[in-house]
């Protein structure tokens, strides 16, 4: 479901994005993650989807503790990443949902959502341990690029008509 509807998961979201993707953007605030994830709306892009935890009761509440993961569609990702557009951007499942296909079903809804939107292809970048992750989903690697403050990053896309 959009974030835009559940807005009591931003800030739990805002601290667990910041938590394992600050280092790929360093300087990167919770409050400046938590301002970006309220600004996605409810159609559109930028577009934060989060999937919440079907057995927990606080999850139709929307509550910050029943949510799985979540993954979002961006125009753009990271400002010395430029020339790719759009992105599946901040893919992330809690520790606790891992290794049962919530990052796989999360990263599948946003090619699905971009299709929809008539975004023939979508990229992302990574960090090089994700490579085969995110090939087995039916990425692949279009180029690697140096970032300031990390290692070759790779950028990878996927053809949306190809699904995830």
């Amino acid at each position: 479901m959009r974030l835009a509807q559940v807005p009591g998961c931003i800030d739990a979201l805002a601290r667990a994005h910041v938590e394992a993707c600050g280092a790929l953007q360093p300087g990167w605030s919770v409050e400046q993650a938590a301002a970006e994830l309220a600004s996605h709306g409810n159609d559109g892009i930028p577009a934060t989807w989060v999937m919440l935890d079907d057995n927990d009761p606080r999850a139709g509440a929307g509550q910050a503790m029943a949510w799985l993961g979540s993954v979002s569609l961006l125009h753009d990702d990271h400002p010395s990443i430029g020339g790719y557009s759009p992105w599946l951007a901040s893919l992330y499942v809690r520790p606790r949902a891992r290794g049962r296909g919530a990052g796989e079903a999360l990263a599948a809804h946003c090619v699905a959502a971009a299709r929809q939107s008539g975004i023939a292809r979508l990229f992302l970048y990574c960090e090089s341990s994700l490579v085969a992750y995110y090939a087995r989903l039916g990425w692949s690697v279009e180029t690697r690029v140096e970032l300031p403050h990390l290692p070759a990053v790779a950028v990878m896309a996927i053809d949306t008509a190809a699904g995830a």
